[in-house]
């Protein structure tokens, strides 16, 4: 479940593609943002993706968490579509959660 969660925020990485190393410096990550990045990753349904954008912010992951999630990566590089080892005990717990919830977000979809 932890993958799929992983895959859908893959899908937000043109979000951040253009961002400074510093956390500070970087824009705030909307529940906003995160939808509309979803659907340009390729989830056609906004309920669906709102529905995932949600998820992720209600969670409480951290903005550097959801910077790590949707940082852009290469696909062919690992099976993972993100690297979640960078993630604070914290925020990998907070992701957890999150994806008992991800069945919700198929219904609404």
């Amino acid at each position: 479940m932890i993958a799929g969660l992983l895959a859908v925020a893959a899908c937000t990485a043109p979000l951040l593609s253009g961002c400074s190393s510093s956390s500070s410096s970087q824009p705030t990550i909307t529940q906003a943002d995160l939808s509309k990045s979803l659907q340009d990753g390729g989830i056609k349904q906004p309920a669906l993706a709102d529905c995932f954008a949600k998820m992720f912010i209600d969670a409480g992951i951290s903005q550097d968490g959801l910077r790590l999630l949707v940082k852009p990566h290469d696909p062919s590089a690992s099976g993972m579509p993100a690297d979640i080892s960078g993630l604070s005990q914290d925020d990998q717990a907070k992701l957890q959660g999150a994806s008992q919830k991800a069945p919700d977000c198929l219904k609404v979809g």
